[in-house]
């Protein structure tokens, strides 16, 4: 039998694939808005972030490194530089028009632990591991729309 932690991570029912399909930036607003969608769906839905977040995660999208590490560059390249790997950010749950996320490492030959974090700060370091994103069917079914 192989070793459980060279196994790829199979999908699991309760959970769905989404990608990020944009980032709305409001000059001089506080609020900005990122959105997920289904990976193999139409459904979609906002998640409300903060801006240095929002401008955090358009860098990444698109390719524009700080001339230093910024939080989530730095909080990265830890995890790699300890021998870890991102393996995935899970959308986990919505109360209360907040959203739940968890970041899932792997450390080097140990088993998966998941990190509760907030959705932008998960995303913003999931894009730079070019990792899985994944919602909770239950937050997509009530948070969803078409």
């Amino acid at each position: 039998m192989s070793d459980p932690s060279e196994q790829p991570d199979i999908p699991s029912p309760e959970m769905v694939d989404v990608n990020l399909s944009r980032v709305v930036l409001y000059e001089g607003a506080n609020r900005q808005y990122i959105y997920l969608r289904e990976a193999e769906g139409e459904r979609s839905f906002a998640i409300v972030i903060g801006t240095t977040e929002a401008y955090e995660i358009a860098r990444v999208i698109r390719s524009d490194p700080p001339k230093r590490p910024l939080t989530h560059e730095l909080l990265y390249r830890t995890i790699q530089a300890v021998g870890s790997e991102v393996i995935g950010v899970d959308i986990v749950r919505l109360e209360r028009d907040t959203y739940y996320a968890s970041l899932r490492v792997r450390p080097d030959g140990g088993e998966p632990v998941e990190i509760d974090a907030r959705p932008s700060d998960a995303i913003a370091i999931a894009l730079r591991a070019r990792c899985p994103l994944r919602v909770a069917r239950a937050v997509i079914d009530a948070a969803a729309t078409d």
